[in-house]
């Protein structure tokens, strides 16, 4: 099956600060903040909604194609893409723009300052999507260009591809009647449980509503697992795979993604399982720091799978 994977590609530089951010901001002073924090070092990271689902999605021995932008300095990004066995021609370079970053600071009372630099994402990928089979492809469409997010879907509507939405990030800058427009049609509305909250604020919708424009909404709900809901099987919920450490949850959302995706290849008619699959690969993202730097095989895979639902995942 063809997995198209649309959405941000970005550099994440994490800095720390040896420090506490609040003994150098003079409260009295900030109407004329000018600060300079001398951090311990850098440490670049590979990331982006797309790059992310895309790394999850090989993990799993799937071949998925990246639709989105990059910059100037995207080499060494493709470069790691391609070495995990992940398609980047459609991935478009803005020669005149760095790739998306985002730029963190943490002080050690893991309070943090970001920047962050869309870069190349301000502009739109424009993929040919004529030449695709709808009955042999599968897509997501996750947090990036508003006008790709908004275009893709319009698009996959036309050509009757299956997509899956995931506004993420981006919910702030929709209005009820866009996000009910690419709600309406998709296979799988999925957030987590404040997205949720602020679609349904947004819509005006309820979440009885959601399941008459989407056939599934899944709600991801951190270590509390995720839960299902569509008119077919009602509701029902999944625990999170327990694991011994958790270093950092960033990005395990998109891991949660990739490892459902790759459970509706497996089986496309078990919507559970699929999700069961998703916590799976969550459950490894969060053990380490960075978004991409996790790795698991098939058999490391089911082991843990196995443990947690008593069964092999694939």
């Amino acid at each position: 099956m063809k997995i198209l994977v649309s959405g941000s590609l970005a550099y994440d530089r994490i800095m720390d600060f040896p420090g506490k951010f609040s003994d150098h901001i003079l409260p009295d002073k900030i109407h004329i903040l000018n600060v300079c924090f001398m951090i311990n070092g850098l440490k670049e990271n590979f990331g982006g909604t797309a790059g992310n689902i895309a790394y999850t999605l090989a993990l799993l021995e799937e071949t998925p194609t990246i639709v989105a932008t990059a910059g100037r300095d995207f080499p060494p990004y493709a470069e790691w893409l391609k070495s995990n066995g992940i398609a980047v021609d459609h991935v478009k370079i803005i020669v005149d723009e760095l790739t998306a970053g985002a730029y963190i600071t943490t002080d050690q009372s893991d309070n943090q300052i970001t920047a962050f630099n869309p870069g190349a994402m301000k502009f739109t990928s424009d993929p040919d999507f004529d030449a695709l089979n709808p009955a042999d492809t599968l897509a997501i469409v996750a947090p990036g260009n508003l006008d790709d997010m908004y275009g893709f879907i319009q698009a996959y509507k036309k050509h009757g591809i299956p997509y899956i939405f995931d506004p993420g990030q981006s919910l702030p800058q929709w209005n009820g009647q866009q996000l009910t427009e690419m709600i309406s049609g998709a296979k799988i509305f999925i957030s987590n449980d404040y997205e949720l909250e602020l679609t349904l604020e947004k819509t005006s919708a309820t979440l009885e509503d959601l399941t008459s424009m989407a056939d599934m909404v899944i709600t991801t709900k951190a270590e509390f697992g995720s839960q299902i809901t569509s008119k077919q099987i009602g509701t029902i919920s999944i625990p999170a795979v327990p694991v011994t450490t958790v270093k950092d949850p960033t990005g395990a959302g998109d891991s949660f993604r990739g490892g459902l995706i790759k459970g509706l290849v497996v089986n496309p008619y078990d919507p559970v399982h699929a999700m069961q699959m998703g916590s799976g690969a969550a459950s490894f993202s969060v053990e380490v720091y960075g978004t991409q730097n996790f790795h698991f095989t098939q058999e490391s895979f089911n082991a843990r799978f196995k443990g947690a639902f008593g069964k092999i995942a694939y």
